[in-house]
């Protein structure tokens, strides 16, 4: 007879990790739910959505007749996440917080809590992907000790696990996964893997998780939930008003309040203009925030980035990448966005060029180039640097027709007799 093992449910109080904690008693391995604490506040209408979700998670964990834990980690995200999203809007950049929360929060420390103080053999979660391991091989982990020789026993070096797209590709959510480690990734199994969103709220109606099955998606900031964004953000930041500026003609059109209280993409509210402007740019130095008439405007496209270290799921890097110094794939960098051809160039620092082969609308520093192979997820990079805009291209091929053409009027000089 199999020994039954231990998993730990990260419970949020939704629909997902309720069925997911459900799937797995079904299978016979002994659930332990967690509820995660992560924010410590009231939301705009004065309610502590965290005591609802935590609520919702305990009944589900007592109507499943499986242990119930809470814990905290309101320290942890505010300088392992919030702290550093901060920052990066004061450089001008937009952060992702879900990947980070994901990466820092909970494939770390929950996922450290989960195997080292509540002793379980694997953490589960209610995302939608899978991974390339079974569940039998998941619980089949040893650990094993670093070598203390400088070349490692190759037969110690275990067989990575591979991230790949959940069955749902509506619901698929290894984008927000792709910063998730090793480590973390070979002790983790999807129960959501294989089934589609609609057979998941079937599964909970039939069980009478009534009470999940109502509440809205999540939205919103990770764990903060939805807020008006510029004035959740002008809690935590100073404002820095300055001048809404034309890409076209320099013109000033009106002004905002920081910056970092706008996204590339979005629309700009600018008091007194009747047509809808767009944001394209912005000058942390000066402060001003450049804005396009239209909402597929020139400026707002381009086809190449630049990300900082890439994080690769499974291979550092991969072995195409390293013999040929490129390799095509799949870009994305907002979820379920559809995945563009690619080719990546590999940087002697592990930081990647991305060359699109079409112009995609409002890449944003600061989010993430996360890449595809087919139904793998081989990764992502926080991108650093954009290429020209096809508004600056399309500038400079005007101003280099214009000054051939100004040389072929010039009279060519008299010859000397």
């Amino acid at each position: 007879m199999s020994v039954i093992r231990h998993v730990v449910c990260a419970m949020s109080g939704g629909v997902d990790s309720s069925v997911a904690a459900l799937l797995l008693k079904k299978r016979g391995y002994s659930v332990t739910g967690v509820f995660m604490k992560n924010w410590d506040s009231l939301d705009e209408s004065g309610v502590c959505t965290t005591e609802k979700d935590c609520e919702d998670a305990y009944r589900v964990c007592r109507t499943l007749d499986i242990p119930f834990h809470q814990v905290s980690y309101v320290k942890e995200y505010w300088h392992e996440v919030f702290s550093k999203l901060l920052k990066e809007y004061e450089r001008g950049r937009t952060p992702n917080p879900d990947i980070l929360c994901n990466k820092h929060i909970k494939f770390n420390h929950f996922h450290k809590y989960a195997i080292n103080t509540l002793g379980a053999d694997a953490m589960a979660t209610g995302h939608y992907a899978r991974t390339s391991q079974e569940d039998e091989e998941v619980f089949q982990q040893t650990h094993i000790a670093p070598s203390s020789t400088l070349f490692r026993d190759r037969f110690e070096i275990r067989n990575p696990v591979r991230l790949y797209k959940g069955a749902d590709l509506l619901k698929d959510q290894t984008f927000f996964l792709s910063q998730v480690s090793q480590d973390a990734l070979r002790q983790t199994t999807f129960p959501l893997a294989g089934l589609t969103k609609d057979f998941v709220k079937k599964i909970a109606a039939e069980a009478g998780f009534h009470h999940v099955l109502k509440k809205k998606e999540s939205m919103g900031i990770c764990f903060i939930g939805e807020r008006n964004f510029e004035n959740f953000i002008l809690e935590y930041l100073e404002p820095k008003p300055g001048n809404f500026v034309s890409i076209e003609d320099g013109a000033v059109m009106g002004t905002h309040k920081g910056w970092f209280t706008l996204t590339l993409g979005q629309r700009a509210r600018i008091g007194g203009q009747r047509d809808a402007w767009f944001v394209v740019d912005k000058d942390t130095d000066t402060g001003d925030v450049f804005v396009a008439p239209t909402t597929n405007h020139p400026a707002l496209f381009r086809d190449t980035v630049r990300t900082d270290r890439f994080h690769w799921v499974t291979f550092d890097p991969p072995p195409e990448l390293v013999k040929t110094q490129m390799m095509e794939c799949h870009f994305r960098f907002i979820h379920q966005m559809p995945l563009t051809p690619c080719t990546v160039t590999l940087n002697m620092n592990g930081s990647l060029w991305i060359t699109l082969s079409q112009p995609v609308r409002a890449l944003t520093p600061g989010q993430f180039a996360v890449l595809y192979k087919g139904d793998e997820c081989l990764g992502s990079g926080k991108i650093m640097q954009l290429g020209p805009s096809e508004h600056t291209l399309q500038r400079g091929r005007e101003r280099m027709a214009a000054a051939a053409a100004q040389h072929k009027e010039r009279p060519s000089p008299e010859p000397a007799c």
